[in-house]
C-alpha cells in the first residue's frame, strides 16, 4: 500500500468515528440532554481514535509534502524541464487549482438531473453525464470532509452515482419527521461487509464474598458469556415513471420521487424498530421482543394512567438498576393524556410557561412531530405515528412504551439510490429504486424496556 492509499484508509477510519460521534451529539441535542455513561464512554473512545488518526495523517501527509516538494523541484530543474517565454528565457511552471465551483445537481435547478444523469449512464455509458456524476461526487466528499461526516459509497454502489448532497439532506430531516422511536435509540453506521452483527453479553457474572477467616479461600465464580445476534436486512422499494416526466416537467423529478422513497424508507424502519416480528427476514421490535416488562391498562383515567406509567418504570429500574428515559406514545394517547385532569380539576400535564407547581407532567413551549413533547414522571414523552392502532383482542388498540433508549441499538447504512431502463424501454419508462440495509436489537437488556398495554388503550377511551 502506498503512503497515499495508507492516508485516504487512515481518513476513512477517522470520518467512519467522527460519524459515530456524529451521531451520539445529534442524539443527545435532539433529547435535549446530557450524555448518558454509555454515550460518554463511546464519544470518548471515538474522540481519541480521531485525535489518533489525525496526528499519523499529519505525519504522513508532511513526509508526502517532503517527497513532492522534492519531486518538484527535480522536475524544475531537470535540463529541458522548465517552461521559457519567447526571448528563450527560463520560466517557472505555473499551476491552478480550482478552490470552488458551483454544486453541479441543485434542487432548485432543473438545468442538470441526477436522476437523468444516472440513467444516461446505465443506458448508454454517456460521457457527459459520467464526468458530471463524478465531479458531484467530489463535491460531496469534499463537502462531507469539510463537515466531518464521513463518505460511503462502496456498499452497493458505484461512487460515482453518489446523490447530491441535499438529496441526503432531505433523506435525514423525511426520516426524523416519521421515525421517532428509531432516533431514540443509539444509532450507529453499519458495517460493510456482513450480513449479520454478533453481540457479546455477559449471561452470568462473577461474585464477591466475606472471607470468614484469614487465609482461607475467597468467593470465586467464573463469568459465562453469550452472544446476540442482529441479522442484516434489507429494505428497499421502487417507482416506474415515463421517461416524458424526467425529461419534459417542470418541476425537479428527483425531489418529488427520491424523496418520497426516502421517506417511506424511514417509515420502514421505524416499524421495523417498533413491531418487528423477528420472523419471515423482519428485526423483532420493541413490542415483540420477549423479556420485557410488561403493565396492563385497564383504566380510563389520567391517575390510572399514571400509576401504569409509574409501574413500569419501576420494572425498568428492578431489570437494569438503571433508570429509563422516555415514554412513547401514539398520538391519539398523547392528545387523551393532554386533556386529563387530576382529582382537584387540575390538568394532568400542564404547560410549562405556566410555570407548574406539584404537576406530575409539563408540556414543552411547542408539540413537535420529533423531539420530546413534554415530561410526565420525570420521563421525555414522545409522539410516534408508527405505534400500531390496531394491537390487543378487539385490534383496536395502542400502546405505550417506557424504556432505556441507550440499551437499544439501531445500525443503518446510507441510502442508495438508483436508475435504471431495463425491461422499462419498450414502454420509455425509468425504473427509480432506493434501498438501505439496517441490523436492530433491543435484547442487549430487554429488562430496559416496559411495554404498557390492556383496555385502557382502545380507541373508545380517546378524544
Amino acid at each position: 500500500m502506498s503512503r497515499l492509499d495508507l492516508i485516504d484508509d487512515l481518513r476513512i477510519k477517522r470520518d467512519e468515528a467522527k460519524r459515530s460521534m456524529d451521531f451520539i451529539l445529534d442524539r443527545v441535542k435532539r433529547g435535549n440532554r446530557a450524555f448518558s455513561d454509555s454515550e460518554r464512554q463511546v464519544f470518548d473512545k471515538r474522540t481519541a481514535e480521531v485525535e489518533a488518526f489525525n496526528q499519523r495523517i499529519e505525519e504522513l501527509e508532511e513526509a508526502q509534502r517532503m517527497d513532492d516538494s522534492a519531486a518538484e523541484t527535480a522536475r524544475r530543474f531537470a535540463p529541458g524541464a522548465a517552461a521559457r517565454n519567447n526571448s528563450g528565457v527560463s520560466m517557472p511552471t505555473a499551476s491552478a487549482r480550482i478552490t470552488s465551483e458551483p454544486a453541479v445537481y441543485r434542487r432548485d435547478s432543473k438545468d442538470t438531473s441526477w436522476f437523468l444523469d444516472a440513467y444516461a449512464v446505465s443506458k448508454s455509458g454517456d460521457s457527459a453525464a459520467r464526468e458530471r456524476l463524478q465531479r458531484n461526487a467530489r463535491q460531496v466528499t469534499d463537502q462531507r470532509k469539510q463537515e466531518g461526516r464521513a463518505l460511503s459509497t462502496t456498499n452497493g454502489a458505484g461512487g460515482e452515482m453518489v446523490p447530491p448532497l441535499w438529496m441526503e439532506s432531505e433523506w435525514i430531516r423525511l426520516a426524523r419527521s416519521k421515525r421517532v422511536t428509531a432516533d431514540l435509540v443509539v444509532n450507529e453506521p453499519l458495517p460493510a461487509g456482513t450480513d449479520s452483527l454478533n453481540i457479546p453479553k455477559v449471561a452470568t457474572g462473577t461474585a464477591t464474598g466475606l472471607q470468614g477467616t484469614q487465609n482461607t479461600a475467597v468467593t470465586q465464580v467464573d463469568m459465562t458469556t453469550t452472544a446476540i445476534t442482529a441479522n442484516v436486512l434489507t429494505l428497499a422499494g421502487s417507482q416506474v415513471i415515463s421517461l416524458q416526466l424526467a425529461e419534459q416537467s417542470p418541476l425537479n423529478v428527483d425531489t418529488v420521487i427520491l424523496g418520497d422513497l426516502a421517506a417511506d424508507l424511514a417509515t420502514k424502519v421505524n416499524a421495523q424498530v417498533i413491531s418487528g416480528s423477528g420472523t419471515g427476514g423482519n428485526a423483532t421490535g420493541i413490542l415483540t421482543l420477549a423479556g420485557t416488562g410488561q403493565v396492563s391498562w385497564t383504566g380510563t383515567d389520567g391517575a390510572t394512567f399514571q400509576a401504569a406509567v409509574l409501574k413500569a418504570i419501576g420494572q425498568v429500574f428492578a431489570s437494569t438498576f438503571e433508570a429509563p428515559d422516555s415514554l412513547v406514545l401514539a398520538p391519539r394517547r398523547a392528545v387523551w393524556l393532554m386533556a386529563q385532569k387530576d382529582s382537584t380539576g387540575r390538568p394532568l400535564l400542564v404547560p410549562a410557561d405556566n410555570g407548574p407547581t406539584n404537576s406530575m407532567g409539563v408540556l414543552a413551549p411547542l408539540l413537535a412531530t420529533e423531539g420530546p413533547i413534554g415530561r410526565f414522571c420525570g420521563l421525555n414523552v414522545y409522539i410516534d405515528g408508527g405505534i400500531p392502532l390496531t394491537l390487543g383482542g378487539s385490534s383496536n388498540e395502542d400502546r405505550a412504551i417506557v424504556m432505556r433508549s441507550s440499551e437499544i441499538r439501531l445500525w443503518e447504512s446510507q441510502p442508495k439510490f438508483e436508475v435504471f431502463p431495463q425491461t422499462y424501454a419498450a414502454n420509455l419508462s425509468l425504473l427509480a429504486r432506493a434501498y438501505e440495509y439496517m441490523a436492530f436489537t433491543a435484547a442487549r437488556y430487554p429488562g430496559g424496556v416496559s411495554v404498557l398495554s390492556g383496555s385502557g388503550f382502545t380507541s373508545t377511551n380517546t378524544l
